[in-house]
This record gives structure tokens, C-alpha cells and sequence, in this order.
């Protein structure tokens, strides 16, 4: 079963300027089939695909996405009814149960999901979802949930099938049901601490920046104007900071109001957006990539620029994780 993963209006943009599939397939260096399922939402594009879609279709970030607030009632509704009929095979195909158990299973041991998505080598939002019933387990995965719950397969499977017979799920399932509609329409939080209640106070994290000049952020540790909180994703992530995207390097492909979320312990590779600090204070957002000689460099945009790093440059690259507009 496919699992939409990313609503997009990608088509709908890309068609209104009579770009063609092979043509934006060709810009962004990759398969037709692979922008057909980009499209289709059952593949996500990293931030700088996203910002180079966005350029190619002279469009902003936020135009790209479907949320009630900017896209057409007819793409919302669609989008929602997607969401319904993949609720339903869930649940038709023992998911929502298997999840329920899990979580069941899980609580009973004492145990948070951070333990038990690590011990089953896989990330807090892919076993976040196996919880909620929307993704289907392979063997392999299942057989290393059973390992970080200390119990064996068969052990498992039987005690999914009491609990369900025993009528033990009944709420869980209820309650995720409540959880999957109101993620239908907006952005899905997950609990972090294995509770179910989510404290959005340890999930906000301090937004800096100001306009600085040359299209560089200026960023004051020492004040911030704001809070954000951080997306479902980064949780679990204790050094992230946001930062206003008031920098004018960009145009107009993001809303000034957007909020970039940074981790500096994440390593920036080529394909990242980042900060990199010229300054303790001043900073400029770059995607990080690779000449013909194998040399990291930033490129910043409106103009293009080139900043090359030195091997004592890492420090000052902090990885953008994630994106809010």
C-alpha cells in the first residue's frame, strides 16, 4: 500500500504555466516517473528541490503546499477524502489494531517511543505511524519491534490477538482515529515522552533574526522576539532554533513569514539548505554544494554567490531542518 506523504499542488502550479512533466523532470534531474509520484504526494522532494520547484514554476514554497488557507476547496476536499479512504484500509487490513497494541504494549512496559523506535532501528515518526495504524510492518520490522518490546514474534502475535478479543483496544483506536482527522487538516505533533499528552511548552523553541545587510540574518542570542513550535519531526531534537527568514536573498519564493527550524549538531551535506555564520551574530542562508573538484561550497541567490569552505568552516554551517511557512 502507498502512503501519501506529501500533499502537494505541484500539478496544479506546474500546469497554470505550461510546464510539462518531462520538462520540470529534466530541470530537477530526475525521473518522469519520479515527478509523477512526487505530484501524486507518494514522494517528498528535499528543501532545495522544493525551492528549485519553486523557482522553475515562478511560484512561492507556500503555493506548493495544500492547506485550507491557500489552496482551492476542491483540492482540500479531495485531499481529505484521500486521507478517509486510507483510513478505511487501515483499518480493513488489522493496522489500526497491530498500531493500537503496540501502543498498548508499549505503555504497559513503561517504555517512550524514542526506546522503542531506536531499538527497532527506525526513526520516532516511521514508528510514530506504525502506532497510529498508518503504515504498514514488513517481517523484518516486525520482528524488531517484538525484539525492543523483549519479546519474541510468536509472543507478540498472540498477545495482540488477546488484547483485541479482549476489547482492550477499543479506546486507542478511538483516540488515534481523533488524532488522524484533525492531522488530516493540519500538521500531526507527536508526543515525545511515550505519554500520549503532548506539553507544547517543552516544544517550543526560541525564533531570532532580523534584516541585516547584504541579505544577511542577524541573530542575537541574547534576544528573541518570538516562540515557534517545532514540527512533529524534531521533537526529539533539544538543540533546534528558529530563525525569521528575513532575509531578502530570496525574493519572493518564500513568505518572509516563514520560519526556519536549525539544528548545528546535524551535519549539512550537499543538497541542505544552511546558515553559515560569517560572525557569531551574522549569518546567510545557503544550499550547500560541490564543485568539479570535490570542494564544498554555499550558494546564496539574488545574485548567485559562492562562499567556499574551509576545513575550519564546519563549525559555523548550522543544517536547516525544516521549514514553516
Amino acid at each position: 500500500m502507498e502512503e501519501i506523504v506529501f500533499p502537494n499542488q505541484i500539478r496544479i502550479n506546474r500546469k497554470m504555466r505550461g510546464v510539462s512533466m518531462q520538462d520540470l523532470a529534466d530541470r530537477l534531474g530526475i525521473s518522469l516517473s519520479a515527478i509523477s509520484k512526487i505530484e501524486k504526494g507518494y514522494r517528498r522532494l528535499n528543501q532545495e528541490q522544493l525551492i528549485l520547484v519553486a523557482e522553475i514554476l515562478d511560484c512561492s514554497l507556500q503555493d506548493l503546499y495544500v492547506n485550507e488557507q491557500n489552496s482551492q476547496h476542491e483540492v482540500v476536499m479531495s485531499w481529505k477524502k484521500e486521507q478517509e479512504r486510507r483510513q478505511e484500509i487501515n483499518r480493513n487490513s488489522g493496522l489500526k489494531v497491530l498500531g493500537a497494541a503496540l501502543r498498548y504494549i508499549r505503555n504497559e512496559k513503561s517504555l517512550t517511543l524514542i526506546e522503542v523506535a531506536e531499538n527497532a532501528d527506525m526513526t520516532l515518526s516511521v514508528y510514530h505511524r506504525i502506532e497510529m495504524g498508518q503504515r504498514e510492518v514488513s517481517d523484518k520490522e516486525y520482528k524488531n519491534i517484538a525484539n525492543a518490546l523483549g519479546m519474541d514474534v510468536d509472543a507478540l502475535k498472540a498477545e495482540i490477538k488477546r488484547l483485541d478479543e479482549k476489547g482492550a483496544l477499543e479506546e486507542i483506536i478511538a483516540h488515534n482515529d481523533t488524532k488522524y482527522k484533525i492531522a488530516a487538516i493540519s500538521r500531526p505533533v507527536n508526543d515525545h515522552n511515550g505519554s500520549g499528552y503532548i506539553d507544547l511548552d517543552t516544544l517550543k523553541v526560541p525564533v531570532f533574526g532580523a534584516s541585516g545587510a547584504d541579505g544577511s540574518i542577524v541573530i542575537d542570542r541574547n534576544s528573541s522576539s518570538k516562540e515557534a513550535v517545532k514540527p512533529a519531526n524534531l521533537c526529539d531534537k533539544r538543540d533546534v532554533y528558529g530563525v525569521s527568514l528575513c532575509t531578502r536573498r530570496l525574493g519572493s519564493i518564500l513568505s518572509n513569514r516563514a520560519i526556519m527550524f536549525v539544528a548545528p549538531s546535524e551535519v549539512a551535506s550537499v543538497g541542505d539548505i544552511a546558515l553559515y555564520y560569517t560572525t557569531e551574530q551574522k549569518a546567510f542562508v545557503v544550499s550547500v554544494r560541490e564543485d568539479e573538484t570535490g570542494q564544498l561550497y554555499g550558494l546564496m541567490w539574488n545574485p548567485e554567490e559562492r562562499i567556499y569552505f574551509s576545513n575550519d568552516d564546519f563549525k559555523k554551517i548550522h543544517k536547516v531542518v525544516d521549514i514553516a511557512l
